[in-house]
């Protein structure tokens, strides 16, 4: 059963369109909306009332906002410009307040006209533009406008109940303009195929489909927003907890051989070498993993922990029980620099048991290889060969692992690090390398919330390490505000130089490189308005710092005297090698990198990190940028250096990171910030975000229940023979790409 036509009708056809072919482009360019159902599930981001006017006083800096609002004055300025030379620019400033605020308007040039003849004091109307600062107040510089007439023709049609729809928009195309396209396309939502299965529906009191979208885009009252949204939630995270259920249970229909490790075998022999026992944590998260390597369907399990909490320790016990059972490993890194690091470790850790077949090898011994693209081509025959005799019982790369030339003796699990660096295909690859479907452990050091394990990792167990080791060092965090105060960088510099005396090292981080040619696009564009630029518009204009630049100016500058070294991810892949190789061995000082640090590098005696720019990272990266020192016994020091005003939304999102050492909480924080878009992994699955109502961090209840409905919806009717409707809304929204990137997890 299909969706009706209707639905599926694109907004932009050759002969008619739906809509206007400019709006209809702007909408698939710019918002991803292609047909009338796209359309009608661009849901209102809030609701402005009549009587009620929006808070200006709580806008947020940098992003594109709609307000209602009054005008309170209007005064048009000339003045003497490089393009006016005679006093003749003219400049027009419009305040307006909404009772709790106020917020300054400014049009120039040849844009004053139209909104001097409009915006006279009194007139009602909706503004949207980007909230910026100039001179410390809050402006929107040549806003789009619509003006609340009271007029029957236009505001009542137009805007018809109490309630005006606030949507998702951009530069290019205003709110309002969206909500008119909408009121086009909204009776078709009649024809919308419920998704829901009867019985669910009634069973949770929810109302149909067709009502909930006339009443998310046409509310009469409060209580219809609220029914559309309940309803509109359900359907989304029940058509993808379906998905995930689906995958679950096609996963547990595969064979795989179980691997129980040898009473007296390799890993005895590892735990007994072990300088230091367990924790609890990493006890019971390893019970937890042999269990499932012990049952003949595959292991999908999911291990998250804190930066340090010996993720890689509990991994390498997983391998080292699959070899004993006479199976091999592969680690899958998503970097060479980390493949090498954890190849340097892992061997270090194993010692003579990581021998296998040479003098002095332990009698249970294996060999531990590494394959990374770079390597030179004998040594890649020989780590190639080891594999497929099976000499080789635990192998470490990148996705070199995955090309078609490498073949196994007999893969019994994989261990994929940091597994949001990973495409779909490359994962999928290295499983299908086995006889039969290995087992699978994906590592990740950023904190999941619940609900997001279940939504986005939805067909894996977890696992959690929330314990740290014994002997880590808590690490302090601090906001450097360059501009606002420069002697605090100048400290900054000194902290460095202290940490250095006392026998420390430091690193340095940067967003950018710095050997690329600037792109002229993203290099500061010159200002059209002829509007004076913000401190804010300045900092964001400006390309971020790079790697070459600061490494030099340190040198020469406020670091002079010390051993100063770049790395980042251009180099050759030997020259990587041999730069953390000084640095681990304490022949560098300082270390200026890119995010190449970002994952699994562990230099003990670093316990200062100076991050520039800060504010163009996620809340997440710098909580595993920041991982990196503090990881011996000297407390770690991490310095957020910003340009960025301090009433700007990427302070008080740096002051958050600097506040809390709690991984979950800040990943919570950084979801809030970014919403679900990115955390689907957009990047990766090529599709749009399936969650547009869905709140993955407030709505836990919702995505349980939906969890267990799914569940037992899928154990009755895997293929859903009898809920069409269902599959028809399961194959709308996860198309194979999206649903094949979901069953990796």
């Amino acid at each position: 059963m299909d969706l009706v036509p209707a639905l599926h009708e694109p907004l932009r056809q050759p002969l008619k369109s739906v809509l206007g072919p400019a709006t209809a482009k702007v909408m698939a360019e710019h918002l991803g909306l292609r047909t009338v159902g796209d359309l009608l599930h661009h849901y209102p981001r809030r609701y402005e009332e009549r009587g009620q006017l929006t808070h200006l006083a709580d806008l947020p800096m940098d992003e594109h906002v709609t307000v209602v609002a009054q005008v309170a004055d209007a005064r048009l300025h000339t003045f003497a410009s490089a393009r006016a030379p005679r006093g003749k620019g003219q400049r027009l400033e419009v305040t307006i307040t909404d009772g709790s605020g106020r917020l300054q308007l400014v049009f120039f040039g040849n844009g004053v006209h139209k909104p001097h003849k409009e915006l006279l004091p009194g007139t009602r109307a909706m503004f949207a533009g980007k909230v910026s600062v100039f001179n410390r107040r809050l402006q929107l510089a040549h806003p789009a406008y619509e003006l609340l007439r009271g007029d029957p023709e236009e505001s009542v049609e137009t805007w018809a109940g109490a309630l005006i729809p606030i949507y998702p928009a951009t530069a290019k195309l205003e709110s309002w303009k969206i909500g008119k396209a909408l009121q086009t396309v909204l009776p078709t939502a009649q024809e919308a195929v419920d998704p829901l299965p009867e019985s669910l529906r009634r069973g949770r009191g929810l109302v149909p489909l067709p009502e909930a979208l006339l009443k998310i885009h046409r509310p009469h009252t409060k209580a219809d927003i609220e029914d559309a949204r309940a309803r509109l939630k359900w359907d989304e995270a029940f058509v993808l907890q379906v998905a995930l259920a689906r995958r679950r249970h096609a996963d547990a229909q595969l064979p795989a051989v179980p691997r129980e490790p040898s009473p007296d075998g390799l890993l005895t022999a590892f735990d007994a070498r072990l300088p230091f026992t367990l924790t609890e944590g990493q006890q019971r998260v390893s019970r937890e993993i042999f269990d499932d390597l012990a049952t003949d369907h595959p292991m999908h399990r999911l291990l998250q922990g804190e930066v340090g909490s010996g993720k890689t320790l509990v991994a390498l016990r997983a391998m080292l029980a699959v070899v004993d059972a006479g199976g091999q490993a592969a680690m899958l890194a998503p970097t060479e620099v980390l493949a090498q690091q954890h190849h340097r470790s892992i061997v270090e850790m194993m010692g003579e048991l990581a021998e296998g077949g040479m003098l002095g090898g332990a009698e249970r011994a294996t060999k531990v290889v590494l394959l990374t693209g770079s390597m030179g081509a004998a040594a890649r025959r020989h780590a190639l060969l080891d594999l497929t005799t099976g000499e080789a019982g635990i192998v470490i790369g990148t996705h070199a692992l995955i090309e078609d030339k490498v073949q196994f003796h007999d893969l019994g699990l994989v261990v994929v690090d940091e597994q949001h660096r990973f495409g779909v295909e490359q994962r999928d690859a290295l499983r299908g390398k086995g006889k039969q479907p290995p087992h699978l452990l994906v590592m990740t050091a950023t904190p999941i919330p619940r609900t997001v394990a279940m939504t986005v990792f939805g067909d894996l167990e977890t696992s959690v390490l929330d314990q740290l080791p014994a002997g880590r060092s808590p690490i302090a965090s601090h906001v450097v505000p360059a501009a606002d105060k420069p002697h605090f960088l100048a400290r900054a510099w000194e902290r460095v130089r202290e940490e250095v005396g006392n026998g420390h090292q430091a690193y340095v981080v940067c967003p950018r490189i710095g050997d690329e040619e600037d792109d002229p696009k993203k290099a500061g564009k010159k200002k059209s308005s002829g509007a004076p630029e913000s401190p804010e518009d300045a900092a964001e204009k400006r390309p971020p710092l790079a790697v070459l630049d600061v490494a030099d100016q340190l040198a020469k500058g406020p670091l002079q005297g010390l051993r100063v070294e770049v790395l980042h991810g251009r180099m050759h892949p030997d020259d990587k090698d041999a730069v953390m190789r000084r640095f681990a061995a304490g022949e560098t000082d300082v270390l200026v990198a890119t995010t190449v640090i970002e994952v699994g590098v562990n230099v003990p005696n670093a316990t200062v990190m100076v991050i520039m720019d800060a504010d163009r990272f996620g809340v997440s990266q710098l909580h595993q940028l920041r991982g990196r020192v503090g990881r011996g016994s000297a407390p770690g020091l991490c310095l957020l250096v910003s340009e960025m005003p301090e009433a700007s939304a990427a302070r008080q999102r740096l002051n958050a990171v600097a506040a809390t050492l709690d991984g979950f909480e800040l990943s919570r924080i950084d979801l809030e910030q970014r919403r679900e878009g990115d955390v689907l992994g957009q990047a990766q699955s090529g599709a749009r975000t399936s969650l547009r109502m869905l709140a993955v961090i407030e709505d836990e209840e919702i995505i349980a229940e939906a969890r267990e409905e799914a569940a037992a919806v899928v154990a009755k009717d895997p293929e859903l023979t009898n809920l069409p409707a269902l599959r028809t809304a399961l194959d709308a929204l996860l198309d194979e790409e999206r649903e094949q990137y979901l069953e990796k997890g």
